[in-house]
């Protein structure tokens, strides 16, 4: 029998060891703890959660500190915490459970399994009066009818293998999903858009992320003004809510009301790199410079707060500090009172809602744009530029959603926010901050350098290149060992296998970032990234990927699936990232593994296109006449820059780029290129076949932006 105590002190996840000094006899996942239920035949209870989590503090005050839940913990159950973050897999199976117990879930997830893993009952946050009974009945029922609890626990293990592993394609074959597969995602995105604060259904509310993008492809290749219309409202609508951070930059979790006003106030890196790429898009789409001021802040504040000084985005902020939520970002009157001249205050107070009663709890403030101004232009650290300061009382709604930027402030005005928006912040800085999770994660660095690059090739910001270059070099030292990915590195150690999710958003912030300055380096291990990821996650019997890479024989069931979560799902960026690799290698097989991922799902994905955002996106390169682009730079004239510089300036997304000079192999798609007339050339080039090679970039703009339209049917 292993020694009684609390082994979190040996663990380095940041939320294990805020738990490391629990009255609580906790183990990490695995064998240790799995063997001691056997051996003393007791029923194990897993908690799972991460360590920015709100409520996951609330339950450790509330229980896990308390000496009356420990004794009953320790004397009855086995007990295990998980970082969801750094166990994403252990966390889909048990998250699945709970959804099959008939429960909504959410974080901290509470489960109680059998000592063979098979989890029987199960929710989230329970208040401690409520759980102490809880644990007494599953503790009585477990010593007198330990019969009910192995059916109840296989009930739910044969759920979870037909949910999470079933052979898609035998559930019957059927096309390839059409272009019609948009309509229907229009159509339910129509029925459950919010028409006055944007976003999608009530609080609480979520960004949505990749049904956004999904959208501003649908208005792009079928004109559908309202599929524009709900991205740019929405985008402006969050950028205006309390859920951005008007000081700091960055966007919470999620709204707790549909106005985007009260935030969840965490800050997730995911979210931050998948909404810096989604206002960009918007920015290239519509030319609104509101949307680049956005996202420019966003990757500002990750340069600033959350960047490991070897290279490397931490995982997130808590919402928490002082142990209150919110403190760190909220206001009351009488501070702005106090740090600013009254001009200042008074501006300052109309423009982000500043009032004596609050609206937050104790008269607190959220800072949120008030509608009538025009979003600010940052020039960082919590400063935004006179000159491109707009409020204007004149700025609309329907000015918003026609694209239209709002009239500017008068210059003392503007003079006078900037200054105030600069000593706010820098009295913020002072405040005790919220808790930082520094763990860093291979998949959600891999949406960062993502997010990273597509802000350089907007931006033309070197800042952001270098950070994604070095956070793709810190990857490779520290979490890519004999020839495979590692998922999580803090405190000098990278642990655990590298995960789907991993491979996938990697490959794509590789592929991005290559095509931002053309490094051939980042191409060559992406592809090698792409053939390891096969090697380890694919399903040879109905094709796609497989979540985890199977030496973990602890877990029930290895999980394959096609659907979004708060992040995108890893075989639909795999589609897309095959796709790509295949325009720039020419390699068959990454196209024929895509069209192997888009047969595996079609069946779901024909019937709920809604839940497959990011399959839609890879759906809508395969399907839109999409370009393979070779520049053939001279190195002797301004053109390729000129010609890259007008091309990020529009919404190109179905677009593979590669440029090298003269005598250059790599990637194939410019192999064998030749200069004509010896300046810069552009082959453009569609499924391998290439147009005559030109000299004039204006000529090969008109070529590349060329789609494949369709039309929306219905609303």
């Amino acid at each position: 029998m292993s020694e009684k105590m609390n082994r979190l002190k040996f663990e380095k996840s940041p939320y294990l060891l805020q738990h490391k000094d629990n009255p609580v006899y906790w183990y990490a996942w695995g064998k240790e703890a799995f063997d001691a239920a056997k051996a003393e035949n007791k029923p194990i209870f897993l908690s799972i959660g991460y360590s920015t989590c709100h409520w996951c503090h609330v339950m450790e005050h509330d229980s896990f500190e308390r000496e009356e839940v420990a004794a009953v913990l320790n004397r009855s159950f086995i007990s295990i915490k998980v970082d969801r973050e750094e166990r994403p897999d252990v966390d889909d199976i048990y998250m699945s459970a709970v959804h099959a117990m008939g429960q909504r879930g959410g974080w901290p997830l509470s489960l109680f399994l059998t000592p063979d893993l098979k989890p029987f009952f199960g929710g989230t946050y329970w208040p401690r009066q409520q759980f102490l009974v809880v644990l007494e009945k599953l503790a009585a029922i477990w010593r007198d009818q330990p019969e009910k609890i192995e059916e109840s626990g296989q009930s739910i293990l044969e759920y979870l293998k037909a949910q999470k592993t079933m052979d898609l394609r035998a559930t019957g074959q059927t096309p390839l999903p059409e272009e019609e597969i948009f309509s229907e995602f229009f159509k339910t995105s129509l029925m459950s858009f919010d028409s006055q604060w944007g976003g999608f259904g009530m609080a609480p509310k979520f960004p949505h992320t990749m049904q956004l993008a999904v959208l501003l492809r649908i208005h792009r290749r079928s004109g559908e003004s309202r599929a524009l219309e709900m991205v740019a409202l929405t985008l402006d609508k969050m950028a205006r809510g309390g859920i951005y951070d008007h000081l700091g930059g960055g966007f919470a979790r999620y709204s707790t009301d549909p106005q985007w006003l009260v935030p969840h106030f965490e800050k997730m890196l995911y979210d931050n790199a998948l909404l810096a790429k989604i206002y960009l898009e918007a920015h290239q789409a519509t030319g609104q410079k509101m949307f680049a001021s956005v996202a420019r802040e966003i990757l500002d504040y990750v340069l600033r707060d959350m960047t490991h000084p070897g290279g490397g985005f931490y995982s997130a902020e808590d919402a928490d500090s002082e142990g209150e939520e919110g403190k760190f970002y909220v206001w009351k009157g009488e501070e702005l009172r106090n740090l600013l001249t009254p001009e200042e205050s008074d501006l300052f107070s109309k423009v982000y809602g500043v009032s004596k009663e609050g609206n937050f709890e104790h008269g607190t403030n959220v800072l949120s744009l008030q509608w009538g101004y025009g979003f600010p232009s940052s020039v960082g650290h919590g400063e935004r530029s006179a000159s491109e300061v707009e409020p204007s009382s004149e700025c609309t709604q329907d000015m918003v959603r026609r694209g239209s930027p709002c009239p500017t402030l008068a210059d003392k005005e503007a003079l006078l926010l900037q200054s105030a928006r600069k000593k706010l912040f820098e009295a913020r800085e002072k405040r005790i901050h919220p808790h930082k999770d520094d763990k860093i994660l291979t998949a959600w660095n891999g949406l960062m350098i993502s997010a990273m690059s597509l802000g350089y090739q907007v931006s033309e910001d070197t800042r952001y290149l270098k950070a994604a270059h070095e956070t793709a070099d810190f990857i490779k030292k520290n979490l890519y060992k004999d020839g495979k990915l590692l998922a999580r590195y803090r405190d000098g150690e990278g642990r655990f296998p590298a995960y789907l999710d991993d491979y996938a958003y990697l490959i794509q912030g590789l592929i991005d970032l290559y095509e931002s300055d053309f490094d051939p380096e980042v191409l060559r291990w992406a592809i090698e990234l792409q053939k390891r990821q096969k090697e380890l996650f694919w399903d040879h019997a109905s094709g796609g990927y497989f979540f985890s890479d199977g030496s973990d024989a602890s877990l029930l069931v290895r999980a394959k699936e096609g659907t979004d979560g708060a992040i995108p799902n890893g075989n639909a960026v795999s589609a897309l990232n095959l796709l790509r690799l295949n325009d720039l290698t020419l390699e068959p097989s990454f196209r024929e593994d895509a069209m192997t991922i888009f047969q595996a799902f079609s069946k779901p994905l024909k019937e709920y296109p809604h839940i497959f955002s990011q399959m839609l996106i890879a759906l809508d390169y395969f399907t839109d006449r999409s370009k393979e682009l070779a520049i053939l730079s001279s190195g002797q004239d301004e053109e390729a820059k000129l010609f890259l510089k007008d091309l990020r300036s529009r919404f190109a997304p179905n677009l593979a780029l590669a440029m090298a000079g003269p005598g250059k192999d790599f990637p194939k798609l410019v192999e064998k290129r030749t200069l004509v007339n010896g300046k810069t050339t552009f082959y453009v080039c569609e499924e391998q076949t290439c147009r005559k090679p030109t000299n004039d970039r204006q000529e090969a703009l008109k070529e590349v932006m060329d789609f494949k339209p369709y039309k929306i049917s219905g609303s």
